[in-house]
């Protein structure tokens, strides 16, 4: 059942300073922002977090630049500005063709790329984009700033190396050397949650990742070092069991995942070739 309003208190930081300092007071106050999950999930009585503070407001948080070779995008960066983005688009195409399938426009007006990083799902529409394009999360605290390498940073189903008082401040993304490819398969096209995903870059070296079909998003390390060292597509699937381990949930069973996983693994090899 929903939760009652009076059962919550929410803080609202002015700056990012500030917001920084609430949570060394506070480390149990759970960041949000365009809400997306967390109203639903205070709907169905399944959201835990009672404490919150609310970030939206906190414009040193958004933002699209490049800097050198490497593309940073600002946690509070909603899929709209992604979408639009002419840098984007340019840089990282992959990351525009998932974010026009997260939701409809009122959730891409909404959510935010941080957000679906700190969601940790591995059935977010971006993760996988952000496995196969070596991807980096900037993490800041009221005393440090640090950064993490994004293949690294799940540590289990919705676990995350963030620590309670830190914030996702960026996601920087390198250059891209190569043809980049996403697909996602799901009951719809838009506004329904993956069976299964897939992002993909074909270069010098090859990287694929997918989403939901492991506890985490999976960089297919197996399958790309396969195609990467000129094995053929048969040789790369079958490496595509040890990367994934699919299950059977209320959307797909874990057999037709591992089926569609190969399937989706030999159309991008066929698309980029």
């Amino acid at each position: 059942m929903p939760v009652a309003a009076s059962a919550l208190r929410l803080e609202r930081p002015r700056s990012l300073k500030q917001a920084l300092a609430m949570l060394a007071g506070d480390p149990g106050l759970l960041p949000i922002a365009g809400c997306t999950d967390v109203y639903v999930g205070l709907h169905f009585g399944t959201e835990p977090g009672r404490r919150f503070i609310d970030l939206w407001d906190l414009d040193e948080l958004r933002g699209i630049s490049v800097k050198g070779d490497v593309l940073r995008i600002g946690a509070l960066t909603t899929y709209t500005e992604i979408i639009e983005s002419t840098i984007v688009q340019k840089r990282a195409p992959m990351l525009v063709a998932a974010s026009k399938e997260v939701g409809g426009a009122q959730i891409q007006n909404r959510g935010t790329l941080g957000g679906n990083v700190a969601n940790a799902s591995p059935a977010g529409d971006t993760l996988p984009v952000l496995a196969a394009a070596n991807a980096r999360i900037v993490l800041r605290s009221n005393t440090a700033t640090r950064t993490l390498a994004f293949e690294s940073y799940y540590t289990g189903y919705r676990k995350s190396l963030r620590k309670p008082d830190e914030l996702i401040a960026a996601i920087e993304i390198p250059r891209i050397d190569g043809t980049q490819w996403w697909r996602k398969v799901a009951t719809r096209r838009a506004q329904a949650i993956s069976k299964i995903m897939i992002a993909g870059v074909r270069g010098r070296d090859v990287r694929v990742a997918f989403g939901s079909v492991a506890p985490t998003v999976v960089l297919a390390k197996h399958a790309s070092a396969v195609l990467s060292g000129g094995g053929t597509i048969a040789d790369a699937q079958e490496a595509l069991r040890q990367d994934i381990a699919p299950i059977d949930d209320v959307r797909s069973t874990g057999e037709y995942r591992a089926k569609v996983a190969a399937n989706l693994l030999a159309e991008f090899w066929d698309k980029t070739s």
